[in-house]
């Protein structure tokens, strides 16, 4: 009986202590492949993700999305009429967008910024993914503090971000959404031109990211509208390019050394912009996707040098 008894008890520390151990090897899986862990959920949103390790898969997900702050900035005086309270779904979208979620307002919608002691200079501000007309004011306004700030807002919400047009990858996009919201775009921006409530003649248009695409794209489509054009972590997008001549354009373009998904893009969106007559003016910084200090005094000194008014 006692020689069971202590069989019985060896053979149970033995249990323990592989389980023990098995839980130590899973505790140190975790640390490894934390990472690879929040690089599987990050890339969620591609078309074909690879699967995390089956480690990682196990872990639990301790990242956490910290949302962006936009500027709770007052309307002033808002120039052009509003309609945030009307979205359509689009039905007219190609297969591979389809599968997303995609709602489209009618209508842009508008913040406008008017300082105090107001140039006649006038910002208008275009997101990145996920923004607003809001997101852009706090950095705008340290670019050109005397400057009118016009924020305007993308009609497209895809899988509940902003944006200015449809998606397909991370980089590959809905072309026939891309030329219908330049359009779109185009018509607002002529509609306000017609009303005597922008003067394009002293007007910069700034984009960041999604909103920097769109512009490129909508001074492609739409020659003769800007003049001048901010582009922060562009990319061209337009897969067909439109044979027009640029020449009357100035761009800066800032792209990030670390933006390791974009920046690679940014010199051939230059190249074809010098190919089609632009002026540019581009710039690498040590940054990543994220905006700072060192775009805002870039942006700064370049309308500064330009007077943000038509030298053409």
């Amino acid at each position: 009986m006692i020689k069971q008894s202590l069989l019985g008890a060896m053979a149970l520390i033995l249990v323990l202590g592989f389980a023990g151990a098995a839980g130590a090897r899973d505790l140190s899986d975790c640390e490894r492949n934390g990472s690879q862990a929040k690089m599987a959920a990050s890339n969620s949103s591609k078309e074909s993700p690879k699967p995390a390790s089956a480690a990682a898969a196990r872990c639990p997900d301790l990242s956490v999305e910290t949302p962006v702050k936009s500027l709770k900035a007052e309307p002033v005086k808002a120039m052009i009429e509003q309609d945030s309270h009307a979205p359509e779904i689009n039905a007219a979208v190609p297969p591979a967008a389809a599968s997303s979620s995609i709602i489209r307002a009618k209508n842009f919608t508008v913040l406008v910024k008017r300082p105090e002691k107001a140039t006649a200079e006038t910002l208008v501000l275009l997101h990145g993914s996920g923004g607003d007309e809001t997101t852009m004011m706090a950095l705008a306004s340290r670019i050109a503090p005397r400057s009118v700030l016009m924020g305007v807002r993308g009609r497209v919400v895809q899988d509940g971000s902003k944006r200015w047009y449809a998606r397909l990858t991370p980089t590959r996009f809905d072309q026939r959404d891309i030329r219908s919201e330049a359009n779109a775009f185009a018509g607002f921006l002529q509609d306000a031109v017609k009303k005597k409530m922008l003067d394009l003649d002293h007007t910069t248009f700034v984009g960041y990211s999604n909103g920097a695409n769109l512009l490129a794209a909508l001074t492609l489509l739409h020659p003769g509208l800007v003049e001048r054009a901010v582009l922060l972590r562009p990319m061209s997008v337009l897969e067909k390019i439109p044979a027009v001549d640029l020449s009357s354009v100035r761009y800066l373009v800032v792209a990030g050394q670390a933006d390791v998904t974009y920046s690679p893009f940014a010199p051939a969106l230059e190249a074809m912009l010098k190919d089609h007559g632009a002026r540019i003016d581009a710039h690498m910084i040590k940054a990543d996707h994220g905006l700072g200090d060192e775009d805002a005094k870039l942006v700064s000194d370049w309308l500064a040098r330009s007077n943000a008014v038509s030298l053409n």
